[in-house]
């Protein structure tokens, strides 16, 4: 079973985007028969059978073995991987073409997040066939309560963000060289309120 899945066909998505499919595939981590799945969520092996084989047909669920039962014969299914991600291109954007200044700037982040969402899932599928996958992935909370501070971090940012890619970055017209060497640096800021135990915000 590979940890993830990278659904990238309409076909798969629709098979997948289901309530009792997805009940299915949180109990398919383990092989089990449709019977068996019937009585875990109470409902007919007919159905349960119905649903795992569109599951099987769209290639998000497989047998692994099969037994006899009182002279029929009962498949062993289990879900091809741990967790499934849907391709943003899959869903469609919402919003209308006029946009404040931070709509904008909000669109170019959720974009953003969307092509590291699909890199990410395709190099999920990489290490799901044994082909090495370095990566790096770093994360911090920045305190900026003024604006006079929130002007020296961008600055700061800005300026180490600028000495890296000049060190190590390709000339820009040959930023569509890939190979093994290559990788991306991504660098995102945006606010975040963490929750507090008392259920404030801070």
């Amino acid at each position: 079973m590979q940890d993830v899945f990278y659904i990238q066909e309409v076909e798969q998505a629709t098979a997948l985007l289901k309530p009792a499919r997805l009940e299915l595939l949180k109990r398919l981590e383990v092989a089990r028969t449709c019977p068996e799945l019937a009585v875990m969520l109470g409902d007919s092996a007919q159905k349960i059978y119905y649903h795992v084989k569109a599951l099987e047909k769209a290639g998000l669920v497989e047998k692994v073995d099969e037994r006899r039962v009182r002279g029929i014969v009962e498949g062993y299914y289990r879900a091809k991987a741990r967790s499934y991600w849907l391709a943003p291109q899959l869903i469609g954007e919402i919003g209308g073409e006029h946009m404040t200044r931070d709509q904008i700037s909000l669109r170019v982040l959720l974009n953003l997040a969307a092509e590291i969402h699909d890199d990410i899932g395709k190099l999920g599928n990489q290490a799901a066939v044994g082909q090495d996958v370095p990566s790096l992935s770093l994360s911090a909370h920045i305190h900026l309560p003024d604006a006079s501070r929130r002007a020296e971090f961008l600055q700061e940012v800005q300026t180490t963000f600028q000495q890296l890619a000049r060190k190590y970055g390709l000339p820009q017209d040959n930023v569509d060289i890939a190979d093994e060497q290559g990788f991306r640096l991504v660098l995102v800021c945006y606010p975040k309120k963490d929750e507090l135990k008392d259920g404030s915000y801070g």
